[in-house]
């Protein structure tokens, strides 16, 4: 079974490593993984690189069995925006989606500390209600993994977005799964 690793891991300083660590331990469970930075891209320009990873991205998503995203919170309080397109593209491939997340502190209570939250009004500082569902992420996440009969763990307490005991702990459910 092919895996597509997604995540922010990718604009880490050593994304290679890893992703070799992530490949290393899909194989320790009989996966093969598919690692973004798997594909050589070369370009004339910026702009060209960036739509050539995207295509080259998406490629190994289509080839992929299932995707396996890190969701820990990424440059906001919800998870990386492009590691949420490739899920979206996965589940509307119809391909069983799965996360994981570094961080065990719900969305709403995320929202709130990075938005301004008014006590009194039940909004953000912008007058905007926040979901309270109770889930770890945006609604349509943790909604998509579950439709799609996936699996989403969270860590226990706070750890660095490339700790990879949660993903492992997928990887494992994932393994008891196909016996």
């Amino acid at each position: 079974m092919k895996l597509y690793l997604a995540g922010p891991e990718v604009f880490l300083a050593n994304a290679s490593d890893i992703g070799a660590a992530k490949k290393a331990l899909c194989e320790k469970y009989g996966f093969i993984g598919l690692f973004p930075l798997d594909c050589e891209i070369q370009a004339a320009s910026p702009r060209a690189t960036g739509l050539a990873i995207s295509v080259a991205n998406e490629a190994l998503i289509r080839d992929a069995d299932a995707v396996v995203a890190n969701l820990t919170p990424f440059r906001s309080p919800s998870a990386d925006v492009g590691t949420v397109y490739e899920l979206g593209l996965a589940r509307g491939l119809g391909k069983p989606i799965h996360g994981y997340s570094n961080t065990p502190v719900l969305y709403t209570e995320r929202v709130k500390a990075a938005a301004g939250f008014d006590a009194t009004r039940q909004t953000d500082a912008q007058g905007m209600h926040i979901e309270a569902f109770e889930l770890h992420d945006n609604l349509m996440i943790d909604g998509g993994i579950h439709q799609s009969g996936g699996h989403f763990y969270i860590s226990k307490k706070d750890a660095a977005l490339d700790s990879l005991a949660a993903f492992e702990r997928v990887l494992q459910q994932l393994a008891a799964d196909c016996r």
